[in-house]
């Protein structure tokens, strides 16, 4: 039998372990549950970690799936930080919303760029409906040994352009909400990717 060079059989190596990877990551997205969220500057496709944080995913569907979110807007965003939506209408009225939920921040996520998290009160347990999606790798959020972080739960698959434009937006008009978007950045549609008419709702 014709032995390999050191060079193939490493190249082969390599091979095998970025297919592993890539089924790995395959793997991920077809296990998990995704939502697209589609703003009035385009649509971001999120995939959710439901074995990372199954409380806060089943929270954040329940909201998808009765339409809470379709017409909120992003009302506080902070280039180099974070875009935070989920909670107001367009004329800054705060939405009612369901009990918060336990916080799961000890799930082994990082804030990293790209993202998605819960947003919450100083009281580690207070997150409802609001949450935010990462400009930038955002460590210092996440939850240690001693202190609560803050939740992540999924990540954007498609659309961080679109992000990064609602990021971009000018901001200040507004005076009791310095960081909202001059011009409102809505949620028209929040839906599960896998479902145009919520057959798949919990």
């Amino acid at each position: 039998m014709k032995r390999l060079t050191p060079f193939r059989t490493l190249f082969q190596t390599a091979l095998a372990t970025l297919l592993l990877g890539l089924s790995s990551l395959a793997l991920a997205v077809t296990n998990n549950p995704r939502v697209e969220l589609q703003t009035d500057l385009g649509t971001i496709e999120l995939v959710l970690y439901a074995d990372k944080a199954p409380i806060t995913v089943e929270n954040f569907l329940k909201y998808v799936d009765s339409g809470f979110y379709d017409g909120t807007i992003f009302h506080r965003v902070i280039p180099g930080f974070m875009a935070q939506g989920g909670g107001f209408t367009f004329d800054f009225q705060e939405k009612p919303t369901d009990d918060p939920i336990k916080n799961e921040s000890d799930n082994g996520l990082s804030n990293q760029r790209g993202t998605i998290a819960m947003a919450r009160t100083s009281v580690p347990d207070s997150a409802t409906s609001q949450f935010f999606i990462n400009l930038v790798d955002n460590s210092r959020l996440d939850g240690s040994a001693d202190k609560p972080g803050y939740t992540v739960f999924g990540k954007v698959l498609l659309g961080m352009g679109v992000v990064q434009q609602i990021a971009a937006e000018p901001r200040g008009q507004h005076r009791a909400y310095p960081d909202a978007p001059n011009m409102a950045v809505r949620i028209l549609k929040a839906k599960r990717k896998d479902s145009d008419s919520g057959e798949n709702a919990q």
